[in-house]
């Protein structure tokens, strides 16, 4: 059973200078936790993504950071809500290669691969909420098999 330790902190995400802070908050939260440098940039590699979706696709929201304890293990889960437009296609929006927005694809496919759990619920008209969560020194889960 995860522990929540409690909500860290509750960035708001409605400019590029906020992705800053997002990203500057999962680095330093991270490395309070014990995070090693390589998992510390693939959680911060996630977060940017989640938080440019959060502000281009989403209009804007915001992150909420949750220090967990499970049986030992120190973890952070970090929330990305927005109330945009939400996405129709989850499946088409989680593959490889797949863009809304002329980038380059690896949005959500790729901090999904970046992270130990992720959860994602849209509702087309009414937002979207991604929560992934990291473990310090749990090795990622294998990639699913197209």
């Amino acid at each position: 059973m995860h522990t929540a330790a409690g909500v860290e902190a509750c960035l708001p995400i409605r400019s590029d200078m906020d992705l800053v802070w997002v990203r500057q908050h999962v680095r330093q939260a991270a490395a309070r936790l014990g995070f090693g440098l390589v998992e510390q940039t693939k959680l911060v590699t996630a977060a940017s993504e989640l938080a440019r979706n959060t502000l281009v696709h989403g209009g804007g929201g915001q992150m909420e950071a949750t220090h967990l304890s499970s049986g030992g293990a120190q973890g952070l889960r970090l929330a990305f809500t927005d109330e945009g437009p939400g996405i129709a296609d989850l499946d088409q929006a989680l593959s490889d290669g797949y863009t809304s927005g002329g980038g380059l694809g690896m949005g959500l496919s790729g901090a999904r691969r970046l992270v130990h759990d992720f959860d994602i619920e849209s509702t087309p008209g009414d937002g979207t909420t991604v929560r992934v969560t990291c473990w310090v020194a749990q090795p990622p889960r294998p990639r699913e098999e197209a």
